[in-house]
């Protein structure tokens, strides 16, 4: 596919550094301490979809997630960064192997909290670039006004995907109905919350009190686009640990490379207090925000220029 003409990747980069200034500015406003945990790790979070790039004897990023939880068992209760992540195998119309990441988390409070925080932190950004309540993408109108729409995963499944969620993991189709049946439907007119996952998709998540079938996590979609993956923290290093076990033999299984256990974490896991953590991908928002259908056009490099 061809590349956007030089004057539309002037803007589009253009608007990428407005975006970036504007959510410092929102966590800033909201008491947050910008970090910066290294890129370069001995050792990623073993989930069975996402592949680590390695370098040397170590890995690069996959999410900055493992350090700075460690950074909240060291007191920290307000942080956040934008960093680059990379992910093998990950090229698309919405994938990069190298991508940008913003990532954040506050002690003491649940994903109930960060889905708040989303609702004000996007139309926060959008009002920076001169569009506070509504933005056109593709032709369409988004609605940014909140309270945005909540659905759960169940309900989405039985609506779209002609099955319970259960049900569709039990057939291993569950990701094959979300992104090819359900993903699109989700988040027009208005961003919708998509929340309460199947336990077995929540690999760092808390389970639902009393409902231990489900994972506290959620998934913002705005115009069919996953936005960002946020959910209270699972604080129990012995249920982490067997987790993380779980996942490597998955991935054992799957013929894919086992990561070394993340040692440190598990240990500075034990003091970690109770709080909730989100990763939203800059560039899609980008893409968002420029009206953009391709990933490819609110970055400055893709690897095939290279």
């Amino acid at each position: 596919m061809a590349a956007i003409p030089p004057s539309a990747r002037f803007r589009n980069l253009a608007q990428r550094a407005r975006i970036i200034a504007a959510l410092r500015d929102f966590f800033t406003g909201q008491g947050y301490l910008e970090v910066d945990t290294p890129v370069r790790i001995p050792a990623p979070a073993p989930e069975t979809h996402i592949d680590a790039e390695p370098a040397g004897d170590w890995y690069l990023q996959t999410s900055p997630e493992l350090c700075m939880k460690r950074m909240l068992a060291d007191g920290f209760t307000r942080i956040y960064q934008i960093c680059k992540c990379f992910r093998t195998g990950e090229r698309g119309r919405r994938h990069l192997p190298e991508l940008t990441m913003l990532e954040w988390y506050t002690a003491g409070e649940d994903y109930t909290h960060m889905m708040a925080q989303c609702e004000a932190l996007v139309p926060h950004v959008a009002a920076a670039l001169g569009s506070p309540l509504q933005l056109s993408y593709q032709g369409r109108t988004i609605d940014f006004r909140p309270p945005w729409p909540r659905m759960s995963v169940d309900d989405a499944f039985r609506t779209w995907g002609g099955c319970s969620a259960s049900a569709a993991l039990d057939s291993g189709r569950f990701d094959e109905i979300m992104g090819l049946v359900i993903e699109p439907q989700l988040g027009w007119p208005r961003p919708v919350i998509l929340y309460d996952y199947p336990a077995a998709c929540g690999a760092l998540a808390r389970l639902k009190p009393g409902q231990p079938d489900l994972a506290e996590r959620f998934e913002l979609y705005i115009a069919g686009i996953e936005l960002c993956n946020a959910f209270t923290e699972l604080t129990d290093p012995v249920e982490q640990r067997q987790r993380f076990a779980a996942e490597s033999e998955r991935r054992r299984a799957a013929g894919k490379a086992v990561y070394p256990a993340p040692e440190r974490f598990l240990r500075d896991l034990e003091r970690m207090p109770a709080a909730t953590g989100n990763a939203l991908g800059v560039d899609r928002l980008a893409m968002l925000l420029t009206d953009s259908d391709r990933i490819d056009d609110v970055v400055a490099f893709v690897p095939e220029t290279l």
